[in-house]
């Protein structure tokens, strides 16, 4: 099966995506090519259905060993980094891509900053020396486009209070409130890997989507990249029940001002326009501590670190010993707790 390779036109060295200039970059001499001005080699080739699935490198002539949904790779006895074109092509080609903005050296140096603030993690695990992998990945999501027609009847009340001569007064008036409004919401992200943790993919958000570009393989080149495992009907159920808590929000402001109401009923008609298929650049990072590996993810554009570290027991015992009344930690901790544990 075809690999797309992309070799050094001055030294023939294998070239790789430069996350700090945005090139395609050879290790050897130097040389960057910019991915705008290269000729797309998707478009040169020809995929057959039934083909044996079997993929060689292209400088080694070995095997490249891979499962069903992995995109791009590197060959494990070259070094190479190779594209699978044919998992890249027809449904399976992206509409749009985020390249890694961020360095694997600038991603090792940031989450070792982050381990080092962690408040009530180990002392130990904020030394950050116990990365046992570091991994730059692109992983399918799914950008939707939702229209939502909202009907909402409900009753609400109006409370004062006051005071006259040597008597305590409360008012209540009584509103029957009606709203009907348009919520559209776009580029509502979903993970579509079956491999990854929806849960941490939610928390990586938000994705800087001004930085979507055209998808060209290049992009690709030295990093692992995945095929979606779903596809866009098969995660609309979770699209919707995502959008939800945001047609929620926007329902409770346009009530605002009332002291108490309850709805009566409340209608949610949702209409999917689109749904884009897009990489999106993701860490993966495997720490390991006290014979435990943890795992966490780092936006490749944004820096932004979550996973659910280990927590000290004596700095849990001792916080609770010595702190009264609210404070910034005590904030913190509460927030942590209702996030799920993921920072």
């Amino acid at each position: 099966m075809p690999v797309i390779e992309y070799k050094c036109p001055h030294c023939g060295s294998g070239m790789s995506f430069d996350a700090a200039t945005g090139t395609l970059s050879c290790p050897g001499c130097g040389n960057q090519e910019h991915i705008e001005q290269l000729p797309d080699p998707m478009k040169q080739q020809v995929f057959t259905e039934g083909e044996v699935k079997e993929y060689h490198c292209g400088s080694c002539g070995a095997v490249i060993m891979t499962d069903a949904e992995t995109s791009a790779t590197s060959c494990s006895y070259c070094g190479s980094a190779v594209v699978l074109a044919d998992r890249l092509s027809g449904e399976l080609a992206p509409a749009m891509v985020i390249p890694f903005s961020i360095s694997k050296e600038e991603a090792i140096k940031a989450f070792r900053k982050w381990c080092r603030n962690g408040l009530l993690t180990p002392r130990g695990f904020m030394n950050a020396n116990r990365i046992k992998s570091l991994t730059g990945m692109y992983v399918p999501f799914w950008l939707y486009e939702l229209h939502n027609r909202v009907e909402v009847h409900g009753h609400a009340t109006k409370v004062r209070t006051y005071t006259q001569g040597n008597y305590e007064y409360t008012e209540t008036q009584h509103y029957e409130i009606y709203r009907k409004m348009r919520l559209n919401y776009t580029k509502l992200p979903l993970d579509a890997s079956a491999k990854m943790n929806d849960e941490l993919m939610d928390k990586l958000e938000p994705f800087p989507y001004e930085q979507l570009k055209e998808f060209k393989t290049p992009y690709l080149a030295g990093y692992l990249a995945e095929k979606y495992s779903y596809n866009d009907q098969e995660l609309l159920p979770r699209a919707k029940e995502k959008v939800r808590s945001y047609i929620d929000a926007a329902i409770s402001s346009a009530v605002a001002g009332y002291t108490t109401v309850n709805y009566t009923n409340k209608q949610i008609d949702t209409t999917m326009k689109k749904a884009d298929y897009v990489l999106l650049p993701v860490w993966m990072v495997h720490y390991d501590y006290n014979k435990t590996v943890y795992t966490f993810a780092m936006n490749g554009q944004t820096g932004k670190v979550v996973g659910r570290p280990p927590l000290s027991k004596a700095k849990i015992a001792a916080w609770f010993a010595g702190i009264s009344g609210v404070s910034f930690l005590s904030l913190k901790l509460i927030a942590w707790m209702m996030g799920g544990g993921f920072w």
